[in-house]
């Protein structure tokens, strides 16, 4: 951690929040973590089995936003003063570091919505609401032996999150970004009324409901695709010393599409290791079951093949593998208990974690956030993959940060799709020459290690570097961009289109610029 400061500086109770948060989290947050996951699981499970005899229910919280909205909509007509719609979620339920001010001055809907509506079997897809986490999914598809085709790592991510903002994981070389694997949408309009949209019907909203950050509706439902799913995941873990041929070999798979999952773990500017997967019906090799409490945490363990310079390969059950980086939340964890990685931890504690990422938002103090906004980097930037390195040499001068996630994923070109021209989807800019283009996930999480980081500074150094590279920022995190820069970053041609047909929308809704800017934010 950065240089924390003293108890002159902040008064007792925040220094000792700030210093010795661990005590916090280990008494109070553990245990409410436990409370808190059990009341999700048996809800979760029982709302499943009901929604499976019954849709009426969601039929009815649909409805009642619904009824909401037009409340809004009769006030506002009444009293000519219109307030900004967003959904009641508190912002420290949300997986960003940040809570957005909008919240405080706008009128909060209700947007209660967690359960998985239904499977298809014969379509193969799943309906779930906009709640609905992956550790939840996960859950319920598996053991009937289905997944979806991109499954991002972290228990606690949100469909509606991984649709509205950006969602990637290791199988999106092969599927693309989280949008790419949904069918069809449903929202309630700033009007009250409720409308599905798909790829045939009403596209330009379909293909512009992903990044839009909920400034066009509430999303209330989702279909997705699925897939078959087998019990385990044959992984080979590939250490190297050499940068070079790290980008290389990471690369050339990702392109290859050989394999259905394909990662990257970077530990310093030369130390690499890539991770190459594929589902698979037996145990191949050694068996590896990371998900077990007493497990020391994922990239602690792929560090280690660094050392042993040779390849590993070994057989992980599926679901430990889908949240592999959940324990640890990434590498994050080591900042917030430092001793979280003891093995006598790992099997007094370790079923405990990690505490929620929620409950360690809602009990950070002031000076605990502006201590972390000014030492600490959250970042995902997605470049192409010709330019990775060139991108990690710019966060090396500019943070200084290890380690660093690498993930691929691809984005299709404007080729036809029956009688249509495929759109976009999401604000991704319109691709020329190639089919499809590979892009990189490069995630940096952590402390940075140069003398000269200034987070307002920083951020706009990498900023302008992707904005070069035509490359995107995930809008989860602190963006510095000027509203110029970041509609050069992304395409907003047709979501600019469509705020002003759809009804009242621009008055009920800011645009993603105004929800995602840093002055947006706290």
């Amino acid at each position: 951690m950065p240089k924390k400061p003293n108890m002159q500086d902040v008064g007792m109770f925040e220094y000792f929040v700030i210093n010795y948060r661990w005590v916090l989290i280990i008494l109070f947050l553990l245990p409410m973590t436990v409370c808190y996951d059990l009341y999700f699981y048996i809800r979760n499970t029982v709302m499943f089995y009901i929604s499976k005899l019954d849709t009426r229910s969601h039929d009815a919280k649909v409805l009642a936003i619904s009824k909401e909205i037009k409340d809004w909509a009769t006030e506002g007509e009444a009293t000519g003063q219109w307030a900004k719609l967003c959904t009641a979620r508190p912002g420290w339920q949300a997986m960003s570091l940040r809570q957005g001010k909008y919240k405080k001055t706008s009128k909060n809907i209700d947007v209660n919505l967690h359960t998985i509506l239904g499977i298809d079997e014969k379509n193969m897809t799943v309906r779930v609401e906009p709640m609905c986490t992956m550790g939840q999914i996960t859950h319920q598809l598996l053991p009937l032996g289905y997944t979806l085709a991109i499954l991002p790592e972290l228990d606690d991510l949100t469909v509606g999150g991984l649709i509205v903002g950006c969602g990637v994981e290791t199988s999106s070389h092969k599927y693309g970004l989280f949008q790419e694997i949904c069918t069809s949408f449903e929202l309630v309009q700033a009007d009250g009324s409720i409308v599905m949209c798909s790829a045939d019907r009403d596209p330009d909203l379909f293909y512009s409901v992903p990044w839009s950050y909920g400034t066009l509706g509430f999303l209330v439902s989702v279909e997705i695709k699925i897939v078959k799913a087998k019990p385990y995941v044959d992984l080979t873990y590939i250490p190297y010393s050499n940068k070079a041929d790290a980008l290389k070999k990471f690369s050339d798979e990702s392109i290859a599409k050989t394999y259905d999952f394909v990662e990257a773990l970077a530990y310093s500017p030369s130390e690499y290791v890539v991770m190459l997967g594929n589902m698979s019906d037996t145990a191949k090799a050694p068996m590896n079951s990371i998900g077990y409490w007493f497990k020391e945490w994922f990239f602690v363990y792929v560090k280690r093949m660094i050392k042993g310079k040779k390849e590993v390969r070994e057989t992980i059950p599926i679901r430990d593998y889908y949240h592999r980086h959940s324990k640890s939340l990434f590498w994050e964890i080591q900042d917030i208990v430092p001793f979280g990685n003891n093995v006598i931890y790992r099997w007094l504690l370790g079923w405990t974690m990690p505490p929620k990422p929620a409950l360690l938002k809602l009990t950070q103090t002031e000076g605990l956030r502006k201590l972390y906004e000014d030492h600490h980097i959250v970042q995902d930037m997605l470049v192409p993959i010709k330019d990775t390195s060139a991108c990690l040499d710019v966060f090396d001068k500019e943070a200084y940060v290890y380690p660093i996630w690498l993930c691929p994923f691809k984005i299709s070109s404007n080729a036809t799709n029956g009688n249509n021209a495929r759109k976009h989807v999401g604000f991704i800019k319109p691709l020329e020459g190639e089919a499809e283009t590979m892009f990189v996930d490069i995630g940096v999480y952590g402390n940075p290690n140069v003398d000269t980081f200034h987070a307002k500074n920083t951020c706009r150094a990498l900023e302008d570097c992707v904005r070069k590279m035509k490359g995107y920022q995930m809008m989860y995190a602190d963006s510095y961009m000027t509203k110029e820069e970041f509609e050069e970053m992304f395409d907003h041609e047709t979501y600019k289109k469509l705020r002003a047909k759809l009804p009242r929308c621009t008055t009920a809704f800011p645009e993603v610029y105004e929800k995602i800017c840093r002055a947006a934010r706290i």
